[in-house]
C-alpha cells in the first residue's frame, strides 16, 4: 500500500518549512535514504531522505509552497508493489488531491509562543481542527458578536501564542475573532493586528497602544519598475524574530571599550602555529572565554523569560549565539559549551561553523538552544551599534572593529593603543543597568589580560 511522507521536524521551534525543489519527478525509483526534496526552513535549508524504497507516486507540494510540520508532502509505493492501477499525479494536479483529516486532537498544553522566535524549543505539534468556513473580520461581526470559526484545541480555547493574547487584552479584542495565519491555525501577533486595524478605516488611525502598519503606494508612473517578492524563507523567519525582540524585550544599550594591545600581540604569536595545522585563529575564541568567565561572575546576563509561565529561568550552561552574515540572510549557529573547550578547540569549531553557515550547510543541531550572543559587526567596519537581542536570550554583544587610537596610559603618556568598543542590548526585565556595566568591565578585565584566557582554557 502505498505510504504517506510528511514533513519531519527538522529542528528545534521549526514549525513549517519552503519546498525550494523536487529532486526526484512523480514515477521515478527512490531509494531508501534517497534525497528526493529540499526544504527550507527559518534556521537550515537541507535535503531530505527518503524514508522507504519505491516509486514516487504523488507530490503533495509544489515549489513554494509553505508547509507546516507533520503535513502530507508525498506520496511513495514501496519496493516491489503494483502501481499499475494507482493514479500517479503531478505537482499542478494536486490541487484537487484529497488530503487526509487530522489526527486526533491531543490536550493543548501551555502555548509556547515558538513561531515568533527563531530559538525557542518546539515540543510535539498540536493537532487541531481547521476552519471550515472562512470570514475576514469586520466591525460589523464584532457588533453582532458574530465568532469567526477559528482553530481550537478540544477544550474550546483558540490557538494562539502568549504574546497575541496579551495584545488582545491590550486592544481590548476578542481572541476568538481573529483568524490566524500560523501552523495548524495559530493566532500570532500580526494576526491580531490585522484584525484591529480591520475594525478602524485607515484614515482613522491605529488602535490605542498600537502603531498602524505603513501604507505602501508606488509612485505614479513608476510601477513598471517595482518587483515584488515574498517574504519568505530565511528574510521571513529574521523578520519575525525581530519583530518578536522589537515586542517583547525591554532593551536597554550600554557601551565600553577595552584596550586589546596584548590580545592583538598574543594573537600574533599564536597564529603561526595554528596556521601549520589549518587554523584560523582570530579574535573571538577568546572573546567567547572573556564571555563565559564573565556569566559565571554575573549569571543574570545568561537567564531568559518565559513569557507564558512568567518565570525567569536561570541556565548553568553557556552555549554562545554567533551571528553570521551569509546571501541568504543573518543566521545564529550555536557553539555549544564553550565553558568546556579551549581556545583552540573554540577556533576550530568556529571556523567550521561560520564556513558552513555561508555554505547553507548547517545542520538542525547547530541552530538554537543559545543562552548568550555575539554578533560580530566589526567584521565590516561598524564603530557601534545596537544590537537586537536574540530572544529569548537576555543579552547580546556587540563586538566592533579594532582601531588604533591614542590613549593616557598609567603614566600620563600618550600612546597609541589598539582599541575596541563593545555594545551590549540587554533585557532590562531580567538584568540591571549596573549589573550589565560590571558585566562588561569583567569582560574587558579578562580581554586585556589575555594571558588568563589561556591558563583558563
Amino acid at each position: 500500500m502505498p505510504k504517506e511522507i510528511r514533513l519531519p521536524e527538522l529542528a528545534e521551534s521549526v514549525v513549517e518549512g519552503e519546498i525550494l525543489r523536487w529532486m526526484v519527478e512523480v514515477g521515478e525509483k527512490i531509494e531508501k535514504d534517497q534525497p528526493y526534496i529540499e526544504v527550507m526552513t527559518d534556521k537550515v535549508t537541507v535535503e531530505l531522505p527518503s524514508p522507504i524504497s519505491g516509486v514516487l507516486q504523488a507530490q503533495l507540494v509544489k515549489v513554494g509552497d509553505i508547509v507546516p510540520v507533520h503535513a502530507p508532502i508525498a506520496i511513495i509505493a514501496e519496493a516491489g508493489e503494483d502501481t499499475s492501477a494507482q493514479p500517479v499525479s503531478s505537482p499542478a494536479q494536486q490541487d484537487s488531491l484529497q488530503k487526509p483529516e487530522p489526527k486526533a486532537e491531543k490536550a493543548e498544553k501551555e502555548d509556547s509562543g515558538d513561531d515568533l522566535s527563531l530559538f525557542k524549543a518546539f515540543g510535539e505539534a498540536e493537532q487541531v481542527k481547521m476552519p471550515t468556513s472562512i470570514r475576514q473580520p469586520s466591525a460589523a461581526l464584532k457588533q453582532t458578536e458574530a465568532k469567526i470559526n477559528v482553530a481550537q484545541n478540544k477544550h474550546g480555547r483558540a490557538l494562539a501564542v502568549p504574546a497575541a493574547r496579551q495584545l488582545a487584552r491590550e486592544l481590548d479584542l476578542d481572541i476568538n475573532e481573529v483568524q490566524g495565519s500560523g501552523p495548524n491555525g495559530r493566532i500570532r501577533v500580526i494576526d491580531v493586528h490585522q484584525y484591529a486595524q480591520s475594525l478602524k478605516p485607515v484614515t482613522s488611525g491605529a488602535p490605542s497602544g498600537f502603531p498602524a502598519p505603513v501604507q505602501y503606494r508606488t509612485p505614479k508612473g513608476y510601477e513598471a519598475l517595482e518587483t515584488r517578492t515574498p517574504l519568505r524563507g530565511m528574510r521571513r523567519a529574521i523578520s519575525q524574530q525581530m519583530q518578536a525582540s522589537h515586542l517583547y524585550t525591554v532593551r536597554t544599550l550600554t557601551v565600553d571599550e577595552a584596550n586589546l594591545s596584548a590580545l592583538v600581540q598574543l594573537r600574533e604569536k599564536l597564529k603561526p602555529h595554528l596556521e601549520k595545522d589549518g587554523v584560523k585563529l582570530s579574535y573571538l575564541p577568546f572573546i567567547f572565554k572573556a564571555i563565559v568567565s564573565a556569566l559565571k561572575k554575573f549569571p543574570a546576563l545568561n537567564t531568559s523569560f518565559d513569557e507564558a509561565k512568567q518565570e525567569v529561568v536561570q541556565k548553568q550552561y553557556y552555549n554562545m549565539g554567533m551571528a553570521v552574515a551569509t546571501e541568504a540572510g543573518l543566521v545564529v549557529p550555536v557553539i555549544r559549551d564553550a565553558d568546556k573547550k579551549t581556545v583552540l578547540e573554540l577556533a576550530q569549531e568556529i571556523q567550521e561553523v561560520a564556513e558552513l553557515a555561508r555554505i547553507g550547510k548547517l545542520s538542525p543541531e547547530r541552530m538554537g538552544g543559545s543562552s548568550f550572543s555575539i554578533t560580530n559587526i566589526g567584521s565590516i567596519g561598524a564603530l557601534f551599534s545596537f544590537p537586537i537581542i536574540n530572544v529569548p536570550d537576555a543579552a547580546i554583544m556587540g563586538i566592533h572593529s579594532i582601531q588604533k587610537r591614542p590613549i593616557v596610559n598609567a603614566q600620563d603618556e600618550i600612546v597609541v593603543a589598539h582599541m575596541m568598543y563593545l555594545s551590549l542590548s540587554f533585557d532590562h526585565r531580567l538584568v540591571d543597568g549596573a549589573e550589565a556595566a560590571r558585566f562588561c568591565k569583567e569582560v574587558i578585565r579578562q580581554l586585556e589580560t589575555p594571558e588568563l584566557l589561556v591558563l583558563n582554557a
